[in-house]
């Protein structure tokens, strides 16, 4: 029987190193742990789970530490994991039988990342609802699948490349290595971490993938991750349009670039040009739910209400079943004079999702829009109750409350934003206003 290892780069990741470990035992033949700097318990943790511990400094090149770690390995097979991952329970009775495959050289492996809303996304991949029996990822709404080698064959000439997203899939095909789907997953539980540690991720991979486009200037995909780094973590949106455009210009075909493309002009207010990069991403061979619902984003923003309405049916058959989709479906049908029907959808993505905000914003929008404010109010004050909400939202139901001469329920409302957020000075500066009327 051929042996395993699992092989791992950590730092600073006592509370989650444990779980990962256990996981994995039973399965491997070897554990090797490479610390690149803890300043916690780190260490101690691996060297009670019975692992193998090796110290490497660490140069800001995911790949070169991996390497460095990869080196130590002594098995034949080598599987991959961080320290926020789980193997899943099934993988004891499934790994085994892929590593007698004498034909294969690597195993693309399912990750599934759970996340903290319905609304995400990773990469061009909307999340889906959480059904998993892993205990530990019940208590998640919702994940997103994706692909990568994590589990191949020890061979000098493989090795991972890339500063940041390292990968050892590239090295395995270029030595005519042959790739094949495994049949067990990964569980990854990082994309639902805090915000503070999102924050510290998030820059450290913005520097180590700006330095990965000056050492790779022609590499489509080094252009494309740096753009969504940009675009989906700080809003930047000229640097990720810039980053987005160089990577079609050296990739023609990549469509999921050109889907990127398409998204960052629709949010600078550019519909027109959006939809030909959207239509380029099609063009391309990617026709996704994702698509179809950001053409007709950039429809409505242009005033061509029945073309959105096409494009976001369209990507509800794509899609499946979509609160989100469903809720912009209703304001198109508003805006074609449909009342009746669209309220309806309005109201079911609402009871769809309660939780998310920006279905009542819709209602609230449509509402406006036929100058029905007692609906509006109504949907203004169910997401305070509801859905997360900041000092806009509740700066929103006041007014719409003050519109129809409810200065009492208006400074209710304001009197309660400012108990959640006491630094608001706009909540302070409109309950003053609200207050100097002599209520």
């Amino acid at each position: 029987m051929p042996s395993l290892a699992l092989c791992m780069i950590v730092r600073d990741e006592a509370a989650r190193l444990k779980a990962c470990l256990e996981s994995a035992r039973g399965v491997v033949d070897e554990m090797l742990v490479a610390d690149t700097g803890s300043t916690d318990a780190t260490p101690e943790v691996a060297l009670q789970l019975g692992a193998r511990l090796v110290t490497i400094p660490w140069e800001n090149d995911f790949a070169h530490a991996r390497n460095r770690a990869l080196a130590e390995v002594q098995s034949d097979w080598v599987l991959v994991l961080d320290a926020d991952e789980q193997l899943d329970p099934a993988s004891k009775a499934l790994i085994p039988p892929l590593l007698e495959r004498t034909d294969v050289a690597g195993y693309q492996v399912t990750i599934r990342n759970y996340m903290s809303s319905l609304a995400d996304r990773l990469w061009d991949r909307p999340a889906r609802a959480n059904n998993s029996l892993f205990e530990p990822a019940r208590k998640f709404p919702a994940y997103v699948e994706h692909e990568n080698v994590r589990l191949f064959r020890r061979r000098r000439d493989v090795y991972f490349m890339g500063r940041v997203h390292e990968t050892v899939g590239h090295r395995i095909l270029e030595t005519g290595g042959r790739l094949e789907q495994a049949n067990f997953l990964i569980h990854h539980f990082g994309l639902a971490a805090g915000p503070d540690a999102r924050a510290r991720k998030n820059h450290l991979y913005r520097e180590l993938g700006r330095t990965k486009v000056q050492e790779m200037p022609r590499n489509a995909q080094a252009h494309f991750e740096l753009g969504l780094m940009e675009f989906d973590c700080f809003h930047n949106d000229a640097e990720a349009l810039a980053c987005f455009d160089r990577a079609c210009q050296l990739n023609p075909r990549f469509g999921v670039a050109w889907f990127f493309a398409g998204l960052v002009r629709l949010r600078l207010g550019l519909p027109e040009q959006a939809l030909k990069a959207l239509e380029r991403a099609e063009a391309c061979g990617l026709r996704s739910g994702l698509v179809a619902e950001a053409q007709g984003d950039s429809y409505y923003n242009l005033g061509k209400f029945s073309s959105a309405y096409r494009c976001y049916r369209r990507a509800l058959q794509r899609k499946g079943d979509s609160a989100e989709i469903e809720s912009k479906l209703g304001l198109a049908e508003i805006r074609l004079g449909h009342t009746n029907s669209g309220f309806e959808r309005l109201n079911r993505a609402i009871q769809q999702n309660p939780v998310l905000g920006d279905l009542y914003d819709r209602l609230i929008v449509a509402a406006v829009f036929l100058g029905r404010l007692d609906i509006a109010a109504e949907a203004a004050e169910a997401k305070l109750e509801r859905a997360e909400s900041g000092p806009d939202a509740y700066l929103r139901a006041a007014s719409i409350r003050a519109q129809q001469g409810g200065w009492q329920r208006a400074q209710e409302i304001l009197l309660a934003g400012t108990t959640h957020f006491p630094a608001a000075r706009k909540l302070q500066q409109a309950l003053a206003e609200v207050e100097a009327r002599g209520l």
